[in-house]
Formats: structure tokens, C-alpha cells, sequence
């Protein structure tokens, strides 16, 4: 079953739903709709489903999920759109205080929250740079890979900055990290 690819419309029997009909097509699951059991997902590499009546394929049918990965892509390549992430818990609340060396001048205050989220701009900002590179047509692979080099220089830059993440998957990494 897992070499075949069917369409919506196919008849299938299934030996603990009986038989149904493939409604929905997703990229990992058929969505089936079983005469005595409803509606089921079923993965699309499953043995079990014994096809009755297949249909072919739709080249040309987008499915929902096929529909929200595409839309998901197009906005992280082309727009200022930041993911969630998130501020340790330690520093929840906290302060950043500037403090110059000349006492005579006043310090300055910042929320970290705010600083957090500065400084996670910057980094979906690099992001958005490092794909309008890769993607960009004028420019030759060489120099592509001279300027990624020097995104990557700033990423190790901002690792100081690792410590208010809460989860380490969004901490920066610079030339060293990248190559474990």
C-alpha cells in the first residue's frame, strides 16, 4: 500500500473500520470516511487499507495542509513576522539598568522584555537577510557564501545574549556552534 498514492474518492476497506472512502488527502494521512465508524485519519503508508476502487490523484489539488505549510514558507521568507519566543522565567519582570561611569549623568532603565524583544527582532531580521541572499539571482555562489560567513560572525556576536532565552533552540550561534 505504501507505493500506492490514491484519490479523493477511492473506495478502501479497512479490517477494524470496514469500508470507506478517502474524502481528504493530507501530506502524511488519508482522511476517510468509514461507512459503520465516521470519519478516521489514517496514515497514506499504512498496510491495513485494501483498496476497493482506487481514483487517481488530482495533480492539481492543494489540500488544506499542503495549503498551510506553502503559506507558512512564504511568510517566513518574506515578511517581518517573528516567531514566539520566549523570555526566561528568571528575568520576567526584570530590569536592565544603563549605568554611565560619570556618577554626575542618570542611569537609564530598560524592561528586559523590551530589550528581549529588540534583540529578538535582530535575529529574525538576520534570518530574513541570510534567504533574500540564498535567494537572490544577481549573485554568485562565492558571494553568497562570503556574506553568510559574515551573518554567521554577527549571530556569534549576539551569543552573549543566549542567556534570556528560555529554551536553548533559540539561542544564537555563531562560527563555533555551527560546526558541531
Amino acid at each position: 500500500m505504501s507505493n500506492i498514492s490514491l484519490g479523493i474518492g477511492s473506495r478502501v476497506r479497512h479490517p477494524d473500520f470496514g469500508d470507506g472512502v478517502i474524502v481528504q488527502i493530507k501530506p502524511e494521512d488519508y482522511t476517510i470516511t468509514f461507512i459503520q465508524h465516521g470519519m478516521r485519519e489514517i496514515e497514506r503508508t499504512t498496510d491495513k487499507l485494501e483498496v476497493i476502487d482506487a481514483n487517481d490523484p488530482d495533480p492539481d489539488l492543494v489540500s488544506y495542509a499542503d495549503l498551510e505549510i506553502l503559506l507558512v514558507n512564504v511568510l517566513r521568507k518574506y515578511s517581518d513576522i517573528q516567531e514566539r519566543v520566549e523570555l526566561g522565567n528568571k528575568w520576567i519582570g526584570g530590569t536592565m539598568i544603563l549605568k554611565p561611569g560619570d556618577s554626575s549623568l542618570k542611569s537609564k532603565e530598560i524592561p528586559i522584555q523590551v530589550f528581549f524583544n529588540k534583540i529578538v527582532m535582530l535575529r529574525d531580521r538576520l534570518r530574513v537577510l541570510e534567504q533574500r541572499i540564498n535567494s537572490n539571482e544577481h549573485l554568485s555562489d562565492e558571494e553568497k557564501v562570503n556574506i553568510q560567513q559574515y551573518i554567521t560572525r554577527c549571530y556569534g556576536s549576539l551569543t552573549t545574549f543566549n542567556v534570556l532565552f528560555k529554551y536553548q533552540g533559540d539561542n544564537f550561534v555563531g562560527e563555533k556552534g555551527s560546526k558541531d
